[in-house]
């Protein structure tokens, strides 16, 4: 079984429409965590409204609001989690209704994958929040307007999926397109580093730093672009006063592992 870990703060409108795209999933031989880093309780009360009805399982896990805290709750979510298998996930992303296929299939021991985003625009984001319900049908069949008048950012990555091969593995790490909005690995490779570094707080890099841990025990990294990408809801940027000091932090272990 897999088990999505669907990270969330404040936001209960777009986990509303994130939950609802994963109701659609064609594949659903999974659970979700949801990593819950101090929401009040409107979050707590939509989560209790959605899951007597909900296809899979869904837990809850809450801390308290103690400031940007994400590494802390992912690592209780992965401790918590029944499945094998991890993708991890943000509640202000939507996914496409082949999304668990798509990881199902990209995944094999000894590999962990990044997947990518499409990103919407403001409007469209208020548009697709103002919606009773999410309908990829007809967001579907608006693609092509969509990507016309700047509400996606891309478009032929949703049109066209490709699948395994050789082509998408990393040989080395890099920092480019980690996005810890969207990617997975095997629970056991997660539990074997530790999970997340949870000495970092605030907003940045943890995504970063957990790849290249990953990657540093012998894992291959594996592209998900072009196959897992989720819409990503726009919103405003977050605090990033400890952005630079995280990434000096993934920098420093990057640099000890090139002196060995």
């Amino acid at each position: 079984m897999i088990s999505i870990l669907l990270a969330t703060y404040n936001w209960p409108q777009a986990l509303k429409l994130s939950l609802e795209s994963l109701a659609t999933q064609t594949d659903r031989d999974f659970e979700i965590i949801i990593a819950d880093d101090g929401s009040s309780s409107d979050t707590r009360d939509l989560i209790e409204e959605i899951k007597p009805r909900f296809p899979v399982s869904i837990t809850h896990l809450w801390q308290e609001d103690l400031g940007f805290r994400k590494t802390a709750i992912l690592n209780q979510a992965i401790t918590a989690a029944q499945g094998d298998y991890l993708i991890f996930l943000d509640g202000d992303c939507i996914v496409q209704p082949d999304f668990v296929s798509q990881h199902r299939t990209l995944s094999e021991p000894g590999y962990l994958v990044t997947g990518s985003r499409v990103l919407l625009s403001d409007r469209l984001t208020k548009e697709l929040l103002a919606w009773p319900q999410w309908n990829y049908s007809y967001f579907w069949k608006n693609l092509l307007n969509f990507r016309a008048s700047g509400g996606i950012n891309k478009y032929w990555p949703l049109k066209i999926k490709l699948g395994n091969g050789f082509w998408r593995n990393y040989r080395k790490f890099v920092w480019r397109r980690i996005k810890g909005c969207n990617m997975a690995c095997w629970k056991s490779d997660a539990q074997a580093i530790g999970g997340f570094d949870e000495s970092m707080t605030g907003w940045g890099h943890e995504d970063a730093d957990f790849v290249f841990r990953l990657q540093n025990t012998g894992l291959i990294r594996k592209s998900g672009s072009w196959s897992t990408e989720v819409l990503h809801l726009h919103h405003r940027i977050n605090d990033q006063s400890h952005a630079a000091e995280n990434a000096r932090h993934v920098r420093e272990k990057i640099l000890a592992k090139a002196a060995q």
